[in-house]
């Protein structure tokens, strides 16, 4: 066939194998932009460069869309934490660091953080999605956090601590810092130095949680 008559075609002729992740980057980027209830499976699909029909060959519904949208993104990102904590040999608090910068750098820096916006200001009208992202993200950065506390008091690294409460105050910070760049800063209004406010953050942290068995305080700077 002639290269002429191939880019003739639509797009949707012409990349049948990359249609499924076309589509999820598109529905990325109109969640995040829009929001859940404002994003048209329409605008998704255009966005994509293909037809509805085509959307629904694929995902049955806005909700089935988002959930892969998060299965593809969060949880993947979620489970590559998961295998980085499981492995790592050296002090707790030096995971714990390195987990919650390369949580940054992975989702908080870039569009997926506009997913927990999202959820934040909607999930009250969806429920199932709510329920959903809850079991699949939620749940399992939890259990990630509160296990690393756990590590550390084990092996006399922290002081004891209430680990389940300890983690709500730990996730906080970091979930206030994504709303705070997809709000005020995306305005340009107060914006705020994601790395200076994360080495203040973790210098707070890390020294409130050694152990008094422990040696000098832990301040480091990102730099």
């Amino acid at each position: 066939m002639p290269l002429a008559e191939i880019k003739s075609k639509p797009r949707w002729e012409r990349r049948k194998d990359a249609r499924p992740q076309e589509l999820l980057a598109a529905a990325l980027d109109l969640f995040v932009e829009r929001g859940y209830a404002a994003t048209r499976l329409d605008d998704v699909a255009a966005r994509a460069g293909v037809s509805k029909g085509t959307l629904y060959l694929y995902f049955e519904n806005k909700e089935e869309l988002f959930k892969e949208v998060v299965r593809a993104n969060l949880v993947s990102a979620l489970a590559e934490a998961e295998n980085y904590v499981s492995q790592y040999t050296g002090k707790s608090r030096d995971l714990l660091r390195g987990f919650i910068l390369r949580w940054w750098k992975h989702v908080g820096e870039t569009k997926l953080s506009g997913i927990s916006k999202l959820m934040l200001a909607e999930s009250g009208n969806f429920p199932d999605v709510a329920r959903f992202y809850h079991e699949e993200v939620i749940q399992r950065s939890n259990a990630l956090i509160i296990g690393m506390l756990e590590r550390g008091i084990a092996r006399n690294e922290f002081r004891p601590i209430d680990t389940v409460n300890a983690n709500l105050v730990i996730v906080a910070p970091v979930v206030m810092l994504m709303m705070w760049k997809h709000s005020f800063h995306s305005c340009r209004l107060e914006p705020i130095s994601a790395p200076e406010y994360l080495d203040c953050f973790l210098d707070l942290l890390l020294n409130g949680l050694q152990s008094t068995a422990s040696s000098a305080p832990v301040s480091q700077s990102l730099n």
